[in-house]
């Protein structure tokens, strides 16, 4: 009997490790669910991109400093975007920020077959990019980031639509500069 009661406690106590291993809580399964289970919460910032909105503005940009096809191709294929931040600001976020936040994003690209761009972190971009797709076809794309100068920051950027991988590694280069942009 005593046995039997040390056994399950024993498994208890390593399924209770294994889900704080896996970040903050009961760890998000898709990208989805981890805007739903952080937005609104303390220290995070949601935004949604406006696919009209965001073309105008970045292929006037595109336009006037590159010119480059690969980026205003990128740009007109997007269908959605999604960024969530997070700031730690009071000591429940940094808290939160040291409990595996990163590793709880990281973990759902893995296990949700996000292959990563072999060029990530190109052109001086502090973002870790994955795709997902069909050979050189992708529908979507995932980027793990920080924001600029905040100390256990974290950035979530999750973007749909119809790319090749030259025009997200086109995007990927100017993604920071775009999420500082939108996140003012």
């Amino acid at each position: 009997m005593i046995t039997k009661l040390r056994l399950s406690a024993f498994f208890l106590i390593l399924l209770l490790a294994g889900c704080r291993a896996g970040g903050p809580g009961t760890p998000a399964r898709t990208v989805a669910s981890f805007f739903s289970k952080y937005e609104g919460r303390e220290g995070f910032k949601t935004t949604e991109w406006s696919a009209d909105l965001l073309q105008r503005l970045a292929l006037v940009k595109a336009a006037k400093l590159l010119g480059g096809s690969d980026l205003t191709n990128a740009i007109t294929g997007i269908r959605s975007a999604k960024v969530i931040s997070f700031a730690p600001t009071t000591t429940s976020a940094k808290e939160l920020a040291a409990e595996g936040l990163r590793g709880e994003a990281a973990g759902i690209l893995q296990n949700n077959k996000y292959d990563p761009l072999s060029t990530a972190g190109f052109g001086g971009s502090n973002y870790a990019i994955s795709t997902r797709g069909s050979g050189n076809s992708v529908s979507e794309f995932a980027a793990l980031g920080t924001l600029p100068d905040v100390a256990d920051s974290f950035v979530l950027v999750s973007v749909q639509g119809n790319f090749t991988k030259s025009q997200v590694e086109a995007l990927g280069k100017y993604l920071p500069q775009i999420v500082q942009a939108t996140g003012k």
